[in-house]
């Protein structure tokens, strides 16, 4: 699943690992794609034929529940799929299946449905997927902001006068 500026980042990088990057979405066209040096191919094409699939959309209603039972049974047993976008584009619990049923060979992800994921998530447990937080916002902004707060944080508390505390 193809979308914009992380997804043309993506092709990229596969292209230059010598990777055929092919692509769909309801919005993109054959011509657009052969600008990018991407092949475009029908949406049940990319899932049966693709290695690696990865996602690249805006959660919306058209996108919600994207990619279920149906879609993750299309891919080969051997396939991965990436979800770094949004978690609600893919059906969770279909997905958790597949882990565990080994119809795919595994996930990598950082969006779920419940964010932050939740400690008894079976996704937590399954040995076939790579999850970490969600990293979509990395800017040189937010990480000065983030760290700075953690370090004022550390500091207050040390001083004994805690700040943002959680009740």
């Amino acid at each position: 699943e193809v979308g914009n500026k992380g997804r043309e980042q993506v092709e990229q990088v596969g292209r230059e690992l010598g990777m055929n990057v092919e692509a769909w979405s309801e919005n993109l066209t054959p011509e657009r794609c052969e600008e990018g040096g991407v092949t475009w191919v029908e949406r049940d094409t990319l899932l049966s034929t693709s290695d690696i699939v990865s996602i690249h959309l805006v959660l919306s209603e058209r996108t919600r529940g994207l990619i279920g039972p149906k879609e993750l049974a299309l891919m080969k047993p051997s396939a991965y799929l990436v979800n770094t976008s949004r978690g609600p584009i893919v059906v969770e619990s279909a997905l958790v299946d597949a882990l565990q049923r080994g119809t795919i060979a595994g996930a990598g992800l950082d969006v779920y449905a419940v964010e932050p994921l939740p400690t008894s998530h079976p996704l937590r447990t399954a040995r076939n997927a790579v999850l970490t937080g969600h990293t979509g916002y990395v800017m040189r902004e937010n990480y000065a902001q983030g760290y700075g707060q953690a370090v004022e944080n550390i500091l207050a508390w040390l001083s004994g006068t805690p700040k943002r505390l959680l009740n």
